[in-house]
Order: structure tokens, then C-alpha cells, then sequence
């Protein structure tokens, strides 16, 4: 698959550098000490090394892409882009009452009546409102992310006020420019007080208009798309334009048809990036993985490694009374890359502290991090690895939710070999 391997090729780096470039000998010495390159005595070469780890962040033309359309539209000639609006100069918003199920608002916002919000008033808006936040964007029926930013824009509630209203409004749904053809039309939706409120210490959902600093592009929904931090990718609608209140009581989202749980949050679990196909006995195994940090936030990433000879225990079908080892979760980088504007976070990100720019606890609940791992050297044979996350309140992957069409978070399954 093509988005697998776009992810995954971004991140090998991690391993090639890490490890492979120390040879045994320092490897053997990361299995010893944290690792963190300003840890007190590491070795010059191995800090060396750490600071030349990936990028946190990704850039916006690495992003992994399940965009929808024929054509999809972020690949409409420019011409086209500017007629249809998806330009930050032709952009426009409509805010509308549902016909079907009619919610209560005195300033319905159409382009027919000349009031629609324009890139101009959005703009306006932002001046006091905008807020960044980091947040991972995964499809929840993929495996692994599409990649990680820091998005910036308007909450979705202060265009909501612009349309007054009154009464009877349970819900918001929206959709963005799909080929004016109502059959491509991809919506979501959320309950008004999610959007009118920001539960536990959330982010807001927010009208998106930059991407780590830079104008959104279109590949990634702009020039405006809906980002909402605790959810799947779908929540996130892109090429925004359409916002429609309603007293619909329950969800209408294109999503819910394939079967999807349209109000999953984002779970936690880990994978790996880089393990070794084949090393040889009594090597040191080195491994690496990412983790997502979803709402229930990361305590630990755990490795176990059995030989393909041993018969595995019946009745324990995730694997919790297997002997799972801790990894090591990287600190948060000194540099964030992504393509930043000076490399430099933009404006005061959510959970960042504003003087020293630094986030204020690690790893950030709904983004990313990565781990790694010294395994001890293995005789010859045949043997799988395995990993999992351990979320905040102690479940282990891939609970409390195994279920994948609310997110996959099964436990991943490598094989190494070990041969002299």
C-alpha cells in the first residue's frame, strides 16, 4: 500500500541512524543509559546521532493521503480551483439551517444573500480567536498514522454565533466542495455541545487554515478544513464549505455507512518502525516504533519477543500474561522540522509552555512519539516480535477498545531471524 509505505519510509530513517551507524559496541551502551542526547556522559558520537533522529513533525507534501473525489479535488487545475472557490481568494462559508430538520437561527449565511464568510472575514476572526494545537491525523480503519502537524485556526464556534442562533439546534454537520456532485459529498457531524464547548482540557474544533506554520495546502483540505483534535481523520472534513445546524438527534455522516463507529476518539497504541529481519546469535536486536497517544495518554510501550518453537498460552488472547519488557519513550526533540517557518514552533501551540516553547508534559495526549529498544542477543531460530502501549489509566493494547472499525490498535506481529 502506498500510504503504508510512505509512512513507514519516513520513518527509517530512525533506525538507520540510530543504530546501525554505532555498530554493537554502542549499541550495547544505548541499552545502558536513557536515551535522551543530553543525558550527562553520553558518548559525543551518540548525541551526534541523536540529533540527526527524523523529524517530529511532518511536512504537508508527506502526509499520507486518503483523499476522496473523481477527481479528487486538491488536483483540479488552478483555474478550476479559483471558480470553485478552493482558493484563499475565491474561499467562501455558508452557515445554514438544516430544511429537513430546521434548527432556529436569524442570520442564515449564503452566498445568494452576499454574507457568507469570505477568507476576509475568517481573517477578521483569527485576529483574537485562532488557536494552534498538535494533534496526530489517522484513518481509523489504517494502521498507522498519516502524519503529525500543528494545526491553526478558528474555533468552529465562533462562526456558529455568527448565524444567531435561537433554538433547536442538537447538532452541526458539515462538508467541503466535492465536484458539485451531491453523490461525492463527503459530511460529518458532531453534537453542538462538543462544538460549542471544550471538554477535559481539549483543543477546540477548529475552521484549519495553516499546517505547522504554513498556509494549508490543498492536498491537505485547503484553503479551509475542519480539524477535530480527539477523533479520526473523517471528523476532519477538508475543502470546507458548507456548515449546516440542525435538530437532527443523531449523527448523518457519510462514514456511518461503511460500518464505522463515527464517535470514536483517537486510541492509544504503538508499532513498530524498524526491526531487523536477520541478525546473527547473541547480537544485540535493536528496535524502534512510534506510538499514538490518544485520549486515554501513554504510560509505556512494552516489547516481547518468543521463539516461533514455543507454543503459545491458550485462553490469553492478548497476550497479557506474556513476559513484556519496557522501551524507551524518546524525549520531546529540540528541533520539530515539518517544514516549520525558521524551524521555529509557530505562535503558542496548546500544551506548549509560551516562554520556552517547550511542551509542558511529554508525550502530548492526541500526537505522536516514538520509542526504542535494545533487545539481548537471541541463539539461532526463528522468532516474532511484538509490542504494545500502555494508555494512562493502565489498559494494555488493545484494549479497552479492541474493536478495529473504531480505530485499529491490534497488537503487531514481526518476525526475526537469527541465523549464523
Amino acid at each position: 500500500m502506498k500510504l503504508v509505505d510512505t509512512f513507514l519510509g519516513e520513518h527509517r530513517t530512525l533506525t538507520r541512524r540510530y543504530f546501525f551507524s554505532l555498530g554493537v559496541r554502542a549499541a550495547v551502551v544505548v541499552g545502558l543509559a536513557p536515551l535522551s542526547a543530553r543525558a550527562a556522559g553520553r558518548d559525543p558520537r551518540f548525541a551526534k546521532v541523536l540529533e540527526e533522529l527524523e523529524d517530529y513533525l511532518t511536512r504537508q507534501d508527506e502526509f499520507g493521503d486518503v483523499s476522496r473525489g473523481m477527481p479528487v479535488p486538491h488536483t483540479l487545475p488552478e483555474e478550476t480551483k479559483q471558480q470553485v472557490g478552493l482558493t484563499r481568494d475565491t474561499w467562501s462559508l455558508e452557515v445554514t439551517s438544516d430544511p429537513d430538520h430546521p434548527a432556529d437561527i436569524r442570520n442564515t449565511m449564503t452566498k445568494e444573500e452576499g454574507n457568507a464568510l469570505d477568507w476576509e472575514g475568517l481573517m477578521a476572526l483569527a485576529k483574537d480567536t485562532a488557536v494552534s494545537f498538535p494533534k496526530v491525523m489517522t484513518c481509523n480503519n489504517i494502521g498507522c498514522p498519516l502524519g503529525m502537524g500543528i494545526w491553526e485556526g478558528v474555533p468552529l464556534r465562533e462562526v456558529i454565533w455568527l448565524s444567531k442562533p435561537r433554538r433547536d439546534v442538537r447538532r452541526v454537520f458539515y462538508y467541503g466542495y466535492h465536484n458539485d456532485k451531491p453523490e461525492q459529498i463527503f459530511r460529518s457531524s458532531l453534537p453542538i455541545g462538543r462544538v460549542l464547548e471544550d471538554p477535559f482540557g481539549l483543543p477546540p474544533i477548529i475552521l484549519c487554515y495553516k499546517l505547522n506554520g504554513n498556509w494549508l495546502n490543498a492536498e491537505r483540505g485547503g484553503p479551509v478544513r475542519i480539524v477535530v483534535p480527539e477523533t479520526y481523520g473523517f471528523k476532519s472534513v477538508k475543502w470546507l464549505t458548507n456548515i449546516v445546524l440542525t435538530n437532527l438527534f443523531r449523527a448523518n455522516d457519510t462514514y456511518a455507512n461503511g460500518n464505522n463507529d463515527i464517535d470514536s476518539w483517537l486510541k492509544t497504541f504503538a508499532a513498530t518502525l524498524s526491526v531487523p529481519e536477520e541478525v546473527r546469535p547473541d547480537q544485540p536486536i535493536p528496535v524502534t516504533g512510534y506510538a499514538q497517544v490518544g485520549i486515554s495518554g501513554l504510560s509505556k510501550v512494552q516489547v516481547w519477543i518468543s521463539s516461533d518453537e514455543e507454543e503459545l498460552p491458550t485462553g490469553d488472547k492478548y497476550f497479557s500474561k506474556a513476559p513484556w519488557r519496557d522501551a524507551e519513550i524518546l524525549p520531546a526533540p529540540e528541533t520539530w522540522g515539518g517544514g516549520l517557518p525558521d524551524g521555529k514552533m509557530p505562535g503558542r501551540p496548546m500544551g506548549f509552555d509560551p516562554e520556552t516553547g517547550r511542551p509542558r508534559q511529554w508525550p502530548l495526549r492526541l500526537a505522536k512519539a516514538h520509542w526504542a529498544v535494545l533487545l539481548p542477543g537471541l541463539a539461532a531460530g526463528e522468532y516474532t516480535l511484538r509490542c504494545r502501549s500502555v494508555d494512562a489509566n493502565g489498559y494494555a493494547q488493545p484494549m479497552p477498545r479492541p474493536f478495529d472499525k473504531s480505530g485499529r490498535n491490534s497488537i503487531e506481529q514481526v518476525p526475526i531471524r537469527v541465523k549464523a
